[in-house]
């Protein structure tokens, strides 16, 4: 044979693309088309059906950035195809290559019904499977006129206010056509077979003989009459198409999948009819091939479907109902791993998992989060807690300098539960199951030694319709053919257990799952990041001040207000909301959100303390809300506040700040030059060094902006000690310095405690591609950096020596983070910062640590005016600190004493060890009137403690993180209420049921 095959590869690819893939659909008829333009926001299908439609024609430009356009198509079938199917060819003017970030549409029947979406990769809306000829075809399109936000440039197109009058797009094509589905099935034959051939061994038999057998087929095709003789082509191909795989081949579970970001370059509106527009075609799929199976995560787009868009919601739920639409992950949205809190965390699944049980009576096995920035330690026994056997993730993939060692394996949390974890080797969650996919998964794929299956969700993600009858069509050829691994569409759960029982004793992997990129996310938007963090307070209080109200005075308990302001925070919590990494538009609106939840909590706050006979305000009363005991105040307590004597005063070097346990030095620019913690005389500041140091970075990362820090951001460092002006405000000390455009207030005093240094900073920032760090060099010998994270912390290395711990440059902590050798340890608490880092530093041949909380950023892409304006943030540094006390700092600098006046309140719920809190005090979701509460062990030790509660019951049930009732706990009855004795693990989360 002298046939060269490069040539036959060549030819292949031409005739496919130039003969083939033209010839799927016949030469078209044009249709009629009508508009009618939207003035404002998105209106209701049946108002826009009934809606005056003006004259449009193919060619006609329409859609200003972030309008909606209706346009209606009329005609008839053509009788030349009668007998046929036949389809509209309708193209809104789009770009094949910009799939999910451009215009799309959902059709809807006359009669209101959705049909399925347009995207760049489905231009086509079903008329007839086999036409009578002359049918009446008649459509509606809500064509929506998503800009397309380039992406990593800086753009005003990410806010309607901004986005200017353009239209933006043509109307390309509004044909009907004859759908020639022996080409389609020969189109995917050659397609599925050459592909392969690109991945095989350039000397192997195999690809030879694929080759020339295309080559072959394709010698059978008239190029001018493709549809007449595709027949004869695809039987001369059969052979090859039917030669099994071997049995050692990989098997990929192939998974419908459409990863539709709940925000990002698009507001919250256009996702619900993105989710509408995907599930429609989605469903319409499942009804066309019986083998395909479609995965879709978060309760929130559901939820969403149900509100605004009832008649999608429909064939949704009975398409759930047949098995085939299949709800994962069981949480409210894809949230950020990292950022939120503990009880959030929890919430996310419990809301989750409520709403597909109510709906579609299951809930999910397997949590789902594909795409979050990092995974925190908490996480496997949060997951373990939940009910959930199995986590999923692809996101770690994306580290830049380790790979992960593992694709199948047992992930370990910091308590020591463990969830069996799976990141599929195709590097992707939104594979299109091509050749090269493939072959990456069976070759990456970790465990091959013991196992040989991995999952692949499949489908265009973000709006692109999700998986096409092209992807489903490649998985019919690829199910079992030499050379390829084998494809089965299969539910998760399916691929799970049967990883699982490959893999029975899988690899071991401790600790967080650390993602070396979007280290900015910790910081990026730090109205975000206040705003979560305000509410998660503000919720804590409104349900233990609800629970208690309901318990001892019979307050109605307000389950309809705290399920609303849940699932709006935790639908904020999605990743790329809360992590800071969204258009404008998104961001605007969730401080506006934030604003109107912290109203309506404060409200559900003073409502309960006033049937409690307490009213907020200037008082004798410290009111405690927090866990911890603050202002001579136990925790969930109201009493008279007892504050510790402070003494200000000034020297000739400046200010001090003193109690009876520490003593702060603060110099004539503003600077800490000394902080001595009086127990045991340490100063933690180094000798010859000043803290308080405000610190200025370049910040232009090479790709991702609102995402990404990279680590020659350190390069370019400007300290900023000039002085505006330095004097006292009755205790506090009170700084003002002017740097670039911008500006900042700090008010330096000790708490009420008399522990703790705040800093509580008013910041008027007005920089462009700039970073802000507040550095404090503390006199510490420590290998590692203690992290606060949910319901516990972590330890990460101060060095560099490996590969992994240098990437760990910028890392996160919730409400504080600890330097700290055997005896001595400084804390450093926030109250909205999570980003931080800590570098060991030689000075006068000592080693010593430089800690910095990461302020503020000013990316410009997606949003160019990243955090522009006034910020506020509270920081505490605390001498002398160990986890236990750098927790209790966290929670006061967090939940602060409220004052207020009228009776004292006895805590409802008492916790007889330190370091063993209270995370939650609510009523039970179930609307019973149970009280659940929620406690962990927060300083890492095993523990025994006695659990004391205020309130008469009958019983008390262990119960898990869903609040199903498990073991009965043995109590000590008393008249006013009863206590039980808990063992804890090391950071154990429990609950208790308490049935009144």
């Amino acid at each position: 044979m002298h046939d060269n095959l490069d040539l036959m590869l060549y030819r292949a690819r031409r005739v496919l693309a130039e003969r083939l893939r033209p010839a799927v659909h016949s030469p078209g008829q044009r249709l009629e088309v009508a508009s009618f333009r939207v003035n404002g926001e998105p209106i209701p299908v049946a108002q826009a059906l009934a809606a005056d439609y003006r004259p449009s024609t193919v060619g006609e430009q329409w859609g200003r950035a972030w309008d909606t356009t209706w346009f209606r198509v009329t005609g008839e079938v053509p009788a030349a195809f009668a007998g046929r199917q036949v389809e509209v060819l309708f193209d809104l003017g789009f770009d094949i290559n910009k799939t999910g970030f451009q215009a799309e549409g959902l059709v809807y029947t006359a009669d209101g019904q959705p049909v399925r979406s347009l995207h760049p990769r489905a231009q086509w809306i079903p008329v007839a499977k086999k036409a009578a000829g002359c049918e009446p075809i008649t459509f509606y399109v809500e064509a929506a006129a998503n800009p397309e936000v380039e992406m990593f440039h800086p753009t005003e197109l990410g806010d309607w206010s901004t986005a200017g009058e353009e239209l933006l797009y043509r109307l390309g094509r509004c044909d009907v056509a004859a759908f020639n589905a022996d080409v389609f099935e020969l189109v995917h034959d050659v397609e599925v077979l050459i592909d392969l051939a690109g991945q095989l061994p350039s000397d192997s038999e195999r690809r030879a003989r694929i080759l020339y057998t295309v080559d072959r087929a394709l010698d059978l095709v008239d190029l001018q009459d493709v549809a007449g003789t595709a027949v004869q082509a695809r039987e001369r191909l059969a052979d090859v198409l039917a030669s099994p795989a071997s049995a050692s081949a990989h098997r990929v579970s192939a998974v419908g999948h459409a990863h539709i970001d709940s925000a990002w370059l698009w507001p919250l509106r256009e996702t619900v009819r993105k989710v509408a527009r995907t599930t429609t075609s989605m469903v319409r799929l499942i009804e066309d091939h019986d083998e395909f199976v479609y995965a879709m995560s978060s309760a929130q787009q559901y939820a969403w479907l149900k509100q605004h868009r009832p008649e999608v919601f429909a064939i949704v739920r009975q398409a759930v109902a047949e098995g085939r639409f299949v709800p994962v992950g069981g949480m409210w949205v894809e949230c950020d791993a990292v950022l939120p809190g503990g009880e959030a965390m929890i919430r996310q699944f419990s809301y989750g998992q409520r709403f597909f049980r109510e709906e579609f009576g299951l809930e999910c096995k397997g949590a789902w989060l594909p795409d979050s920035f990092g995974y925190s330690a908490a996480l496997p026994q949060l997951l373990r807690g939940a009910g959930y056997e199995w986590f999923l993730t692809q996101k770690i993939s994306w580290n830049e300098r380790n790979r992960f060692p593992h694709h199948t394996f047992m992930w370990e949390g910091i308590d020591g539960s463990r969830i069996f974890t799976h990141f599929p080797p195709m590097d992707t969650y939104n594979s299109e199951l091509n050749a090269e996919e493939l072959a990456r998964a069976a070759r990456q794929y970790r465990e091959k030694a013991v196992g040989s299956t991995s999952l692949a969700p499949t489908g265009y993600g973000d709006g692109g319709g999700g998986t096409t009858r092209e992807m489903v069509a490649r998985a019919k050829r690829l199910a079992n053919l030499e050379g390829s691994p084998r494809v089965a569409w299969e539910h998760p759960d399916v691929f799970f257990a049967q990883a699982r029982a490959e893999l029975p004793e899988p690899a071991v992997w401790r600790g967080e799952l650390y993602l070396e990129r979007h280290r900015g996310t910790y910081t990026s938007q730090h109205a975000m990041k206040q705003g979560n963090r305000r509410s998660e307070a503000l919720l804590a209080e409104a349900e233990l001040w609800s629970a208690v109200a309901a318990v001892r005075a019979g307050h109605p308990y307000p389950y309809d207000a705290l399920d609303q302001i849940w699932r709006d925070v935790l639908l904020h919590q999605f990743h790329d909301i809360l992590p800071g990494s969204s258009i404008a538009w998104v961001h605007r609106q969730a401080r506006e959100k934030y604003a109107e939840l912290a109203a309506r909590l404060e409200g559900i706050i003073a409502d309960a303390l006033a049937a409690l006979g307490v009213s907020l305000g200037e008082g004798p009363l410290a009111i405690n809300g927090s866990p911890v005991a603050q202002a001579g105040v136990p925790a969930g307590s109201a009493a008279p506040a007892v504050r510790a004597p402070r003494q200000v005063s000034t020297d000739p070097d400046g200010f001090v700040l003193a109690s009876e346990f520490v003593r702060i030095i603060v110099d004539a620019d503003g600077l800490v030059t000394s902080a001595v913690d009086l127990a045991s005389g340490r100063d933690a500041i180094p000798s010859g060094t000043r803290g308080n140091l405000l610190q200025l970075h370049q910040d232009f990362p090479h790709v991702w902006d609102a995402w990404d820090v990279d680590a020659n951001y350190r390069r370019q460092c400007t300290g900023l000690t000039s002085l505006t002006s330095i004097g006292l405000d009755g205790d506090t000390v009170v700084i003002t310095r002017t740097f670039g455009a911008s500006s900042v207030e700090q008010r330096l005093s000790l708490d009420d405690d008399g522990r703790v240094l705040l800093i509580d900073n008013v910041i008027e920032w007005h920089e462009q591609e700039k970073f802000l760090k507040l550095t404090f060099p503390v006199d510490v010998f420590a290998d590692t950096a203690i992290a606060e994270t949910q319901f516990g912390h972590q330890s990460r290395t101060t060095h560099d020596n490996t590969s992994w711990e240098d990437a760990r440059f910028e890392t996160h902590a919730q409400r504080w983070f600890l330097v700290q050798e055997p005896g001595f340890g400084v804390a450093f608490v926030n109250d909205s910062s999570y980003g931080f880092d800590v570098t060991r530093v030689e000075r006068d041949g000592r080693i010593t640590q430089d800690a910095r909380f990461s302020l503020l950023r000013a990316p410009r892409y997606p949003d160019p005016r990243t955090d522009i304006g006034t910020q506020r943030m509270r920081l505490g540094v605390l001498v002398g600190a160990d986890p236990g006390t750098a927790t209790q700092a966290g929670y006061q600098v967090n939940l602060p004493a409220r004052a207020g006046s009228g009776a004292s309140l006895p805590a409802l719920v008492e916790v007889a060890t330190p370091g063993v809190l209270v995370s939650a005090v609510k009523l039970a979701d179930d609307r019973s009137g149970d009280l659940v509460v929620r406690v962990y062990e927060a300083q890492g030790r095993r523990t025994t403690t006695e659990l004391a509660v205020g309130v008469v019951a009958r019983q008390v049930h262990r119960a898990d993180l869903l609040e199903r009732p498990g073991e009965a706990v043995e109590a000590s009855w008393r008249s006013d209420g009863f206590s039980v004795w808990l063992e804890l693990r090391p950071f154990e989360v429990a609950t208790l049921r308490i049935s009144r």
